[in-house]
């Protein structure tokens, strides 16, 4: 086993730790409990817990645990702005003593005004998406302030932290003002990449060369310098961008598509621990550039699939830790109800590390990261396609391949904040991402739109 990292290592490796997500041995037991219809395993009842901001129980979570609630959508930020909604990716990108700066992506999608950021102006003055940035206290487990980042964006799903402290935020769509309905209203062309920094001097300057498609989240190989990223469409490409200047992305490099060699479809079910070699094809025009308005232009995956490139089924999540690349298929596999896949980076293989047989067990995992304890945390994002819908959790899955319930959205408001109304109980869990000595877990809901710091008795949960 590994020797223990230094906070500053643990930092920049995104909060990975010591030893490896543990594949050989624990795949076949859990393959055999899965066939039998195990369900997540439940280490502590969960209970409904009070909010410390508001009072209101709006997470169950295993006895002795508690959270706080801020940046609602609606609240007003310190410089004047109100907090945008749709929130959705996250990362811790910055630490000075007990404060930690975290990146927020918001998700939204029609055309309307942006808002505002330090120091910059908006990539796109009719798209209402962006990044906002907030500070919070690890000592005294409050929250201090937030204020815009980066705007003028569209559907910034997800992303990925870097380990020069900055956060790479993905639009999840290749809309512009060439497609012929309400999104045709924005300015520019969208389905890019962007590069928000700790320092206040975000750009707003897609970085064309990691393309223009779907995005979804992205994850940095330490070693290397490599980025890697998921697509979430239905037929979706698993790609990595090779840096000019690795750590310098804004200089451009070169996008490939994995070919999971023998395998040119990998959307329908495997057995859990298959494994597969991979090899990699360069996109030739991976910003879609056309020198005739008359020519069409193939998509990403179109140019990666001619080339060899496999097909995943909506690839979401993607996360750093333990020197490989983890990343899921949010409605994969035989039941569609997701898979966990991991990418070696040394041996140049992708593993199958679980596949849901069963919606009730793990209903279309989303955002996922890398836990203190070197297994995973998983958000679901369920569609129930007309079914009574369930409360939405964030589930663990372990080193030894145990998959556990960990918490269970319970928003139901009758106006206490903001004057909103309803149940979201059925609203997707996002952006989990850890403070770098462990103890605290932040997520989101995107809707209504509500960031949560959870903390507790972690050497109690099976991780």
């Amino acid at each position: 086993m590994a020797q223990p990292k230094s906070r500053r290592e643990f930092l920049s490796d995104t909060f990975s730790v010591v030893g490896s997500f543990a594949v050989g041995g624990a795949l076949s037991t859990f393959g055999e409990r899965t066939a039998l219809g195990e369900a997540a395993r439940q280490s502590t009842p969960l209970v409904p817990v009070r909010d410390e901001a508001t009072g209101l129980p709006l997470l169950k979570l295993p006895e002795g645990f508690r959270y706080v609630s801020y940046g609602w959508t609606g609240d007003e930020m310190a410089d004047g702005q109100a907090t945008p909604g749709a929130h959705d990716g996250m990362g811790v990108i910055g630490k000075r003593g007990n404060r930690l700066l975290l990146t927020r992506n918001h998700e939204l999608s029609k055309p309307g005004p942006a808002f505002n950021f330090k120091n910059g102006a908006p990539f796109d003055r009719s798209a209402m998406g962006g990044c906002t940035q907030l500070e919070f206290d690890t000592r005294r487990g409050q929250w201090l302030t937030s204020f815009g980042a980066i705007s003028g964006t569209v559907r910034n799903c997800a992303g990925g932290v870097t380990p020069w402290a900055s956060w790479l935020t993905c639009e999840e769509t290749d809309y512009g003002p060439e497609n012929g309905n309400e999104l045709s209203h924005y300015e520019k062309n969208h389905g890019w990449v962007f590069e928000v920094p700790s320092d206040g001097t975000a750009t707003a300057k897609p970085i064309k060369e990691m393309g223009r498609f779907v995005h979804e989240a992205v994850a940095i190989d330490r070693k290397t310098g490599y980025v890697y990223l998921t697509e979430d469409q239905g037929s979706a490409g698993f790609y990595r961008f090779r840096p000019t200047h690795p750590g310098k992305l804004a200089e451009g490099g070169v996008l490939e598509i994995a070919e999971v060699i023998g395998q040119p479809d990998l959307r329908g079910g495997f057995a859990d621990g298959s494994s597969f070699p991979v090899r990699w094809h360069r996109i030739a025009n991976p910003a879609l550039e056309s020198t005739s308005p008359d020519m069409k232009v193939e998509t990403v995956f179109e140019q990666g699939q001619k080339l060899g490139g496999s097909a995943f089924s909506r690839l979401e999540g993607c996360w750093y830790g333990n020197d490989l690349i983890y990343f899921d298929a949010t409605d994969g596999g035989a039941a569609k109800a997701g898979q966990i896949w991991q990418f070696d980076p040394q041996q140049q293989t992708v593993t199958l590390l679980y596949e849901s047989r069963d919606k009730r067990i793990l209903n279309m995992p989303d955002n996922l990261c890398v836990s203190p304890q070197g297994g995973l945390i998983l958000c679901e994002d369920n569609d129930y396609a007309g079914e009574d819908p369930l409360p939405q959790r964030m589930l663990t899955l372990s080193k030894d391949g145990r998959l556990n319930n960990f918490a269970e959205n319970n928003v139901v408001l009758n106006g206490e904040h903001n004057g909103i109304t309803g149940s979201y109980v059925d609203k997707e869990w996002a952006g989990s991402t850890f403070s770098p000595d462990g103890k605290w877990l932040f997520a989101n809901i995107q809707t209504p739109g509500i960031t949560f710091a959870i903390t507790g008795p972690w050497e109690d949960i099976l991780f």
